[in-house]
């Protein structure tokens, strides 16, 4: 049984005193960033974690290319989102994280012509908005990004109406297939839904990716094995459950050592690994833990929490760095270099041998 993370801060090492400058680092890209939310019903189906409701809702978040930079900043969390992440933190102000500073337009114009799409989808019980850094890099680069709330996945999922939803789905010995299976249809429905309406004119679907944290990186090999719209997939960390079996596509692998190293304490990458025949790399960096590839990596020792050994801009300079390049060659056609960062491990020349003896 796979085991899933029902808090959505992870710790190492000491803590720090609290700040109250919290930041995302910039984008890297030349243009401006544009974000919107978006939300969507699925009249199709019930929800699958809330025997109560007879469709399924899901908020979905967009980054783009903008017009022109300027406008009001884009939000980070509601106050109820933020007071249900850190609960378990009493010594942190409930509402810190909707201090967090983005560099994103709130409802800027988007550039227009057609763009490769990015789908993205964040760890079990982590906010969708935990992506944002990576999210308005990719913008700034010219990618449409859509990341998708899971709804009762989510620690706190604030409506257009109010409501916030909390997590029916985190419950002891949660059943990780079931989880992803429910991800993969989550991400159709959204797929159809943007190619068909208003956005569908800003997308290139030649083009189409899709990258994922913790179980969203589980998520994005099972839809990429359910839909071929999706070109390229990413797994930020996550375990494979179910394992992969056939996947034929371009994916991407990174972690952190402890867990996710080829001798780790999760074998379900190299038991994958042989079932991944397209182009496909695999890299641990070190000083990371499992949440050093989102925005955490530079959220948590600013408000007092543990955080991963390796500086946090660091990690997500890294993290940026190669999803920008995986995304440039596997929708654009370019070869976009990456530094040889000394804290990164690539294994991809021997995990054959390790996936061939599982």
């Amino acid at each position: 049984m796979l085991k899933i993370l029902t808090t959505s801060l992870i710790v190492l090492s000491t803590p720090a005193a609290p700040a109250t400058d919290l930041a995302l680092p910039e984008p890297t890209g030349p243009k401006p960033v544009g974000m919107t939310s978006l939300h969507l019903i699925d009249s199709s189906r019930p929800d699958p974690w809330n025997p109560e409701a007879d469709k399924r809702e899901l908020m979905v978040t967009l980054w783009y290319p903008a017009l022109k930079a300027g406008g009001k900043r884009a939000p980070y969390l509601t106050p109820q989102e933020s007071a249900a992440v850190l609960k378990s933190y009493p010594d942190v102000a409930p509402d810190a994280l909707t201090k967090v500073r983005t560099h994103a337009g709130l409802d800027a114009p988007v550039r227009k012509g057609r763009l490769p799409l990015v789908v993205m989808s964040p760890g079990f019980s982590f906010p969708r908005a935990t992506l944002t850094s990576l999210a308005e890099d990719f913008a700034s680069r010219g990618y449409l990004v859509a990341a998708v709330e899971h709804t009762y996945e989510s620690v706190g999922t604030t409506f257009p109406d109010g409501r916030t939803t909390t997590c029916l789905a985190c419950v002891k010995g949660q059943d990780g297939a079931k989880v992803a299976a429910s991800r993969v249809t989550d991400v159709r429905f959204v797929l159809d839904e943007l190619v068909k309406g208003r956005w569908g004119r800003s997308i290139d679907r030649s083009r189409i990716a899709m990258v994922g944290h913790s179980m969203g990186g589980n998520s994005a090999a099972h839809a990429m094995a359910a839909d071929t719209r999706i070109k390229a997939g990413v797994n930020l960390d996550g375990t494979f459950q179910p394992l992969v079996e056939r996947l034929e596509r371009p994916f991407l692998l990174i972690g952190a050592p402890k867990s996710h190293a080829p001798d780790g304490t999760d074998d379900s990458w190299k038991k994958s690994w042989a079932g991944m025949t397209g182009w496909k790399r695999w890299i641990t960096v070190t000083g990371s833990d499992h949440s050093a590839f989102v925005d955490y990596a530079v959220l948590r020792r600013p408000l007092g929490i543990p955080s991963q050994e390796l500086d946090g801009a660091r990690a997500l300079e890294i993290t940026r760095a190669h999803l920008s390049s995986f995304l440039d060659r596997h929708l654009r056609g370019r070869n976009t270099p990456v530094e040889d960062f000394p804290e990164v491990t690539d294994h991809s020349r021997n995990a054959s041998a390790f996936s061939a003896a599982h």
